[in-house]
């Protein structure tokens, strides 16, 4: 078995709706300080420096890229989606399909930092949407679904129950940082 084949004891428990998760780097300081200067710093030149770093998980070919979406009027005072900047560049340097618009955010949300798993399950319980003409598009098809950090994965674990609701046959989650508890965290 292989590193990228095992499966942690949480996962074993309650299996995500995901197929995997792929992260370019382990959330720390380092990650944090890249992450916070591009979304609330406006830095969207790191998106670059961000999709470079998580090409290397990019392995399926002709599979979706498909970003996390962010309510448009979280857009509207950011400016910009940041995992929709990340899946363009992935896409361009990769040569697979984008889908920008695969997936809506019908609702706004909490921020989620400093909520528990339980919390970020239940603020984005039922807030993603698939436009009806976008279904076709996803039947019978591998996606990577991509956002900037995985942190429990109520986000993506949503995300990739409504893909695979459409017919998606795989949805790999990648990410730019993942959050990583370490045995002094544990409950």
């Amino acid at each position: 078995m292989t590193p990228n084949e095992l499966i942690c004891a949480l996962c074993l428990l309650r299996p995500p709706e995901h197929d995997g998760v792929f992260a370019a780097v382990s959330y720390g300081d380092i990650a944090r300080i890249i992450i916070l200067r591009f979304k609330h710093g406006g830095r969207t030149g790191l998106a670059k420096f961000v999709a470079d770093a998580m090409l290397r998980n990019v392995t399926m070919a002709n599979a979706l890229i498909i970003p996390v979406p962010l309510h448009r009027w979280r857009i509207w005072t950011r400016g910009f989606n940041q995992s929709a900047l990340i899946a363009s560049r992935l896409a361009a340097l990769s040569g697979n399909p984008l889908l920008l618009d695969g997936i809506t955010r019908s609702r706004r949300t909490p921020l989620l930092r400093g909520l528990g798993a339980q919390e970020r399950a239940k603020a984005v319980r039922g807030v993603f949407a698939l436009d009806p003409a976008k279904r076709a598009d996803l039947a019978g098809r591998s996606i990577y679904l991509v956002d900037d950090v995985y942190t429990s994965g109520a986000t993506t674990n949503a995300c990739a129950k409504l893909l695979k609701k459409a017919g998606a046959t795989k949805v790999i989650v990648l990410c730019w940082a993942r959050v990583v508890r370490d045995r002094t965290d544990q409950d």
